[in-house]
């Protein structure tokens, strides 16, 4: 059972004082009888509710595949730049947010959703969940590259040692501009690029393919977005058990 308003406000049809508003005004109905008390409970699964007769379903979920572009900032709110969250402009809940970071100019899968325990299981450094990368990298990409990020690298400073973790490197184009497949179980601050930076090349376009179960859709251009499939929802959290 949840109160009315909050049922409304959960929903992005106003903040909890306008919603009040709303209800005492005689705009808003339950099942087919109009209420004016905002703390009236009724059941989120059974009872329907209608906001000047459009019907507002309740959704304690959401799940979205967005496939992030380049120039947006993985975070809920900035007065500055457009965010993640920016981007679902269809979402009914307020409370949605972006399970880990993709840098500012990097593109590809971002997993938006208020499942809070799903996205904390899926980050943790104990469950180890793979994430898969394409790139574009300035210079030669080698077999020795393959057995250095194989082994782990160094990606720290003069002052201090940070190892990673044994990547696996799959090389897709080798010159003087290579393109390659990286698939690491951490997400270090710029991990991907730094790992480059330590065998003397560079990253000149990031995209991430892969979390774990989830793939991106290669349907969805960068800035576009959908809701995840019942299989992909299962897929996640059948391999977050």
């Amino acid at each position: 059972m949840i109160r009315l308003d909050k049922y409304l406000a959960d929903m992005g049809t106003g903040t909890r004082q306008e919603v009040k508003k709303y209800i005492r005004k005689g705009l808003v109905r339950v099942n087919q009888e109009t209420v004016r008390t905002p703390e009236m409970k009724i059941c989120e699964e059974k009872d329907e509710v209608f906001l000047e007769g459009q019907r507002i379903a309740y959704a304690s979920c959401e799940y979205y595949m967005l496939n992030k572009p380049a120039g947006v900032v993985s975070a809920t709110e900035d007065k500055r730049e457009t965010t993640v969250i920016d981007l679902i402009r269809d979402r009914k809940r307020k409370d949605l947010f972006p399970v880990g970071r993709l840098d500012k100019d990097t593109e590809g899968l971002l997993l938006i959703t208020n499942d809070g325990q799903l996205a904390h299981r899926l980050l943790s450094p104990k469950r180890h969940v793979d994430k898969t990368y394409y790139a574009k990298v300035s210079g030669c990409v080698t077999r020795e590259d393959v057995l250095l990020f194989a082994r782990g690298l160094d990606i720290g400073t003069d002052e201090r040692e940070e190892w990673t973790m044994p990547g696996e490197l799959e090389i897709l184009r080798s010159g003087s501009e290579s393109e390659i497949l990286l698939t690491i179980q951490e997400g270090k601050y710029h991990q991907v690029k730094r790992m480059f930076q330590a065998v003397g090349k560079e990253v000149v376009y990031l995209r991430r393919e892969r979390m774990g179960a989830l793939v991106l859709d290669k349907e969805l251009k960068p800035g576009e977005y959908r809701p995840l499939t019942k299989k992909e929802l299962e897929n996640v959290k059948n391999e977050d058990a």
